[in-house]
């Protein structure tokens, strides 16, 4: 038999063995959260070397059908559904009703939400930032880090960046809990009235810190988002970069038509 046909049939054998589990999956025959079966079992089961079925696995990871776990395994997904991440987010109705976007968002989805404050206090500005907020690069700023669950898994983190002249004397700013509304409720509530926001959106794999917050598989894809809040003097009073599992997340975007 030629390379190629070799070849060929190794390839359409690990296929075949990730589209049997794939079914499986999808049937609830392997439930949200179950082991896959060992390389060991795998290899009796189809007959096939080691290499093979690590192809395999390797192919459900990719469809995020599987998570694998360093020193663990590998198990079934058993992440949430997917939450839609609109335009509507940042409606002022939302902060007068004291919901923040994230909490007003996936209550519409239908989990659970939760957030986990990791950080809050001054920072030098990193490069990127610093531009944004149009100010020195090292200049001190409000950092504000958190991590956001649903149903108590975690599917996205956010550090907000904040000028220190325009938080400074807003004492809920450096708290865990800045208050029903979140922080744009309070910037409003100290005549900063926000009036628009500009979005940069990025498709990319994992770091390995992104992976281990977010307990995604190694080389997982994140949406990475960097948004700047501008109030009505045409400041930029807020950057936030977001870093969030992107299985888990419909960015759907309203625009007006214009001339």
């Amino acid at each position: 038999m030629a390379t190629g046909d070799v070849t060929s049939s190794a390839k359409a054998k690990y296929l075949q063995i990730a589209d049997d589990l794939a079914a499986q999956i999808r049937s609830g025959a392997l439930k949200p959260g179950t082991p896959v079966p060992s390389e060991a079992e795998l290899m009796t089961r189809y007959s096939v070397a080691s290499g093979t079925v690590r192809k395999a696995v390797a192919e459900l990871r990719a469809a995020q059908l599987i998570e694998t776990h360093h020193g663990r395994g590998s198990f079934v997904r058993s992440r949430p559904p997917v939450q839609r991440k609109s335009s509507d987010r940042f409606r002022r109705a939302h902060r007068k009703a004291g919901k923040a976007a994230y909490l007003a968002e996936a209550e519409q989805s239908g989990g659970t939400p939760s957030v986990n404050v990791l950080y809050v206090g001054p920072v030098d500005a990193p490069a990127e930032i610093a531009e944004r907020l149009n100010v020195a690069t090292g200049t001190k700023v409000l950092a504000r880090k958190r991590r956001y669950f649903r149903d108590g898994i975690p599917t996205e983190e956010a550090t907000s960046y904040l000028p220190w002249d325009v938080v400074k004397d807003i004492p809920e700013m450096f708290a865990e809990n800045p208050g029903g509304g979140g922080i744009y409720a309070r910037l409003e509530e100290h005549g900063h009235m926000l009036a628009e926001f500009i979005e940069t959106v990025k498709a990319r794999l994992a770091t390995k810190a992104e992976a281990t917050a977010l307990a995604l598989s190694p080389g997982a894809p994140v949406v990475h988002l960097v948004r700047s809040a501008f109030s009505d003097d045409d400041r930029v009073v807020e950057v936030c970069d977001t870093i969030m599992a992107a299985d888990q997340f419909v960015l759907d975007y309203r625009f007006p038509a214009r001339d």
